[in-house]
């Protein structure tokens, strides 16, 4: 790819990236969806995302230092989500643009993501929503549209930071208890169908079955991470399933002034 000049402000250097086309069926940006490198190196990490070999690039690459990298124009399909799905969507890359953040992830020590970094990723998203009127749900993880392959950018990501500057979606989570019913490998019945099609109501790819399998599992797992971070075990305990309903209520009254109907408790399903 030439050239091209930046589409943000806080961009401070362009490298093209040719890991990239035309989205597809007419879909425009509506999606911000974040990653981390998972690469002990940031600048190899870069050079992966540019080299034609690779086939994966992202749109951009924020390092460490709060310095910004754009590789593939807005306008353009850039290759970063893979097999993913989200709320019908399965071509997430056709829809979306990638913020790769510079951390060696989960397989390399999992450190803190650096406060310069941080503000960085959250000037950039916040330049993206505004040209793009992004809504707040579709700030999302790898993990979210991926749950049984990626974990980034994972529990340490300052979700509720990005949201209290205007990025993302988030509630306060439940505080975790100890004692209350929780469903887990092998449960099955109504309590775990219902907690699929919250999943699956919310946007999560999950299959809507009743039993408690190992895609139910991830996709708690991935929820956790980015909604309830403090503990991530894959299981629908109280405080996952309350955070949830929350964060559903919540969408609801973003995208309707209609007078809402009291929701129900969902955690009272747990013993059922």
């Amino acid at each position: 790819m030439f050239a091209f000049n930046p589409d943000s402000s806080v961009v401070s250097d362009v490298v093209p990236s040719p890991n990239c086309g035309q989205r597809l069926n007419g879909h425009v940006p509506d999606m911000i969806l974040l990653h981390y490198t998972g690469m002990l190196d940031a600048q190899a990490a870069l050079r992966r995302l540019c080299s034609l070999d690779s086939k994966v690039s992202a749109h951009y690459v924020v390092f460490e230092d709060g310095g910004i990298i754009q590789c593939v124009p807005e306008s353009e399909r850039a290759w970063h989500a893979g097999l993913s799905y989200w709320a019908g969507e399965t071509d997430i890359n056709s829809c979306s643009i990638g913020i790769e953040i510079a951390n060696p992830g989960h397989d390399f020590g999992y450190p803190d993501f650096p406060s310069r970094q941080v503000a960085a990723v959250i000037a950039l998203c916040r330049g993206i929503i505004a040209r793009r009127g992004i809504r707040t749900d579709r700030v999302l993880a790898h993990s979210d549209v991926a749950p049984a392959r990626k974990r980034d950018p994972g529990e340490k990501f300052p979700w509720r930071l990005l949201a209290d500057s205007g990025v993302g979606l988030w509630v306060p989570p439940v505080r975790i208890g100890n004692g209350a019913p929780r469903l887990s490998a092998g449960a099955s019945g109504p309590p775990v169908h219902d907690l699929q099609q919250d999943l699956a109501a919310f946007g999560y790819g999950i299959e809507v079955s009743g039993e408690f399998d190992a895609g139910t599992h991830d996709t708690v797992a991935a929820f956790q991470r980015h909604f309830r971070p403090a503990q991530v075990d894959g299981e629908a305990d109280e405080s996952t399933w309350k955070t949830l309903a929350a964060l559903l209520e919540k969408r609801r009254g973003a995208e309707s002034t209609d007078t809402a109907q009291p929701a129900e408790d969902p955690a009272a399903r747990l013993s059922t």
